[in-house]
């Protein structure tokens, strides 16, 4: 080395810290949500296990009045949506719970990746699990001997609308309580949304003062939009994406106002 290098405190070997770009950061945390939650068992149970063990075990056997034609084409479009809520509310719900409770949303909020940047790769990993999700659950409809049919645009929509719908309200709730009161209401959430929600049970079966408030459950607008779409070929549920975006933009909202790191 030079003198002029010495001087100068360059060189061949000379370190040169910083931050990764912005975009590399991004895809390597969304890759590593993704990997964890898919070695999670309790994450499988929750995501894939028991969407697959419902839609298989309802199909197969005549246990819910689903109406006329084939049971999996009622079954198929409200386990799609209780996927989504398993994965964008529940899951994510609690995995961010225990990581505020542990210190670790903390840490790396204090590390170069922002804290905007965080959950735009969480909200990545939870579209890549879903994707895994959707491929799966269809796989195994097809199977059953579904029939859908409809405007997969709007399909794609109800999706999205879906997913910030129920990621708003999970990260509220995680959030905002204790990752044990998280834990024990994300869950029971999630029973009642499956009974109430009309994932497997049709909404008409509630008495009708029970309806008019079921059906303005995300869930319910979720899986009867796709339900109106893939069962009943209607080209756009305007009305079922509209509670979906106020449900997103109240959750959103509401999550970016009283989130707390620690």
């Amino acid at each position: 080395m030079s003198a002029t290098e010495t001087q100068r405190g360059t060189g061949t070997y000379a370190p040169a810290p910083g931050a990764a770009p912005l975009p590399r950061m991004i895809a390597t945390q969304a890759a590593l949500e993704t990997k964890m939650l898919l070695r999670n068992g309790e994450q499988l149970l929750l995501t894939v296990v028991i969407p697959t063990l419902l839609l298989v075990l309802f199909s197969a056997v005549d246990i819910v009045d689903t109406g006329s034609g084939k049971a999996v084409d009622f079954l198929a479009p409200g386990i799609l949506a209780l996927a989504v809520m398993s994965t964008a509310f529940t899951g994510q719900a609690i995995a961010t719970g225990f990581e505020r409770r542990y210190g670790v949303l903390k840490r790396l909020g204090a590390s170069p990746l922002p804290r905007w940047a965080l959950m735009t790769a969480k909200t990545l990993s939870v579209l890549v699990t879903e994707v895994l999700q959707v491929l799966l659950l269809t796989v195994i409809a097809f199977a059953l001997g579904w029939s859908p049919h409809g405007n997969p645009f709007a399909v794609l929509l109800l999706l999205v609308f879906g997913t910030a719908a129920f990621s708003g309200l999970g990260l509220l709730m995680a959030g905002t309580l204790k990752a044990e009161a998280t834990l024990a209401a994300a869950n029971l959430v999630f029973l009642l949304l499956l009974v109430g929600g009309g994932v497997i049970v049709p909404l008409d079966k509630f008495p009708d003062a029970a309806q008019s408030v079921l059906g303005l459950l995300p869930i319910s607008a979720l899986s009867d939009g796709l339900r109106d779409v893939l069962q009943h070929g209607a080209a756009m549920p305007w009305g079922d994406l509209g509670i979906l975006a106020v449900w997103a933009v109240v959750g959103l909202g509401a999550a970016g106002r009283f989130f707390r790191w620690e």
